[in-house]
């Protein structure tokens, strides 16, 4: 099973499309390798950006905002850990 679930997903943002530009902008933010962002949740060596940035949006500590017909990435800084 797949941790966290397509519906809790759902939940924090407006459809799937949305998840997928929010996931994939993030992770790239990840895994950006001239100024790397810090995962805002606990993250193993062997975690995944994508992985990473799912739990990261799962958790509220990632959220998007449209701004003319735009999607910005605004990501929180509230680490859990």
């Amino acid at each position: 099973m797949n941790k966290p679930s397509l519906d809790e997903l759902l939940g924090r943002v407006e459809s799937k499309y949305a998840m997928v530009i929010l996931a994939a902008l993030r992770a790239r933010s990840l895994n950006d390798p001239s100024k790397p962002a810090e995962p805002l949740v606990h993250a193993k060596k062997e975690d995944k950006p994508v992985s990473i940035a799912l739990r990261e949006i799962a958790e509220g500590l990632v959220r998007y905002e449209r701004v003319n017909d735009k999607e910005s990435v605004e990501a929180t800084f509230d680490r859990k850990y």
